[in-house]
């Protein structure tokens, strides 16, 4: 552990403390440096990863994925073919990423909008490469998470080879998981079959949500996957969809009796938040 990691003697909460990004630029005025001849992509590109200039990890590496040069897209407007190429980059920089001795776990991850923290318009997710496997993953993978089987009105989607549902105890307000059929341990692991219907999979449920509340949803999205196979046994990938929105422009606040104690109360019925996707789809 580095001198900017902290552990809460009490909780056992992990804390970072990156003082230096309190000076990153929030949504610039000038050109975006994710735009063709910004500062990151002096050329044309179709999907890209490149070093965060401004990381949040002392040990590890922390890196932008940029999922299109056009400035205004989306995960909507790439349509598969552009979110194929997504995958595909997500799965290249994982696998190397997991070659490194320092790393241990790979979190594949985005947020979109202002509202969840987004600084940059242009469309992209991140990566944080730890050299831990953090809290909620270890739990995740200790407990040999697999998908809900007993989702009935919660499903959303269903393919030959993914399902789509709302969380059962959902924290948000919207809250999904996408997930193989079959157990893959990485997105590296995924099939030329399971990638093209993990696309396919994917911009049918963005699509959803982008009409869910007739504007751009705010969301955030995260890949659990892998880590050590000696450690933990039988991972199973999954991606997770959250959303803060409860209604248009109305967003559910996590308030102090739900931070204090770590209860949740929910104001929205995950059946009712499938329903309303599934009617969309």
């Amino acid at each position: 552990m580095n001198s900017n990691e902290r552990i809460d003697p009490h909780t056992g909460s992990r804390v970072h403390i990156v003082a230096a990004r309190q000076n990153r630029p929030n949504s610039p005025t000038t050109i975006c440096p994710f735009c063709v001849g910004g500062l990151e992509a002096p050329n044309d590109y179709t999907v890209k990863s490149i070093a965060n200039r401004w990381p949040a990890l002392d040990s590890g590496a922390c890196e932008v994925v940029l999922y299109s040069s056009q400035h205004d897209a989306s995960l909507v407007s790439i349509a598969p073919g552009g979110i194929r190429d997504v995958i595909d980059l997500w799965a290249e920089r994982t696998e190397k990423l997991l070659r490194q001795d320092n790393i241990e776990y790979v979190l594949i991850f985005e947020n979109r909008g202002a509202e969840v923290g987004a600084t940059i318009q242009h469309p992209h997710g991140q990566i944080y490469a730890f050299d831990h496997v953090p809290a909620r993953q270890h739990r995740l993978l200790t407990a040999q998470w697999s998908p809900d089987t007993n989702t009935e009105s919660r499903e959303i989607i269903s393919t030959k080879y993914f399902t789509v549902y709302a969380q059962y105890a959902s924290i948000h307000p919207v809250s999904l998981v996408v997930a193989p059929r079959e157990r893959v341990a990485t997105v590296c692991e995924l099939t030329d079959a399971q990638r093209n219907d993990f696309s396919e999979v994917l911009h049918q449920t963005f699509s959803a949500l982008d009409l869910l509340f007739d504007e751009p949803l705010p969301y955030m999205m995260w890949i659990n996957q892998s880590a050590d196979a000696k450690t933990y046994k039988n991972p199973w990938m999954h991606m997770e969809i959250v959303s803060p929105w409860r209604a248009p422009n109305v967003q559910r606040f996590i308030a102090a009796a739900e931070v204090s104690t770590e209860e949740y109360f929910n104001p929205v019925d995950p059946a009712d938040i499938a329903q309303r996707l599934r009617d969309l789809i």
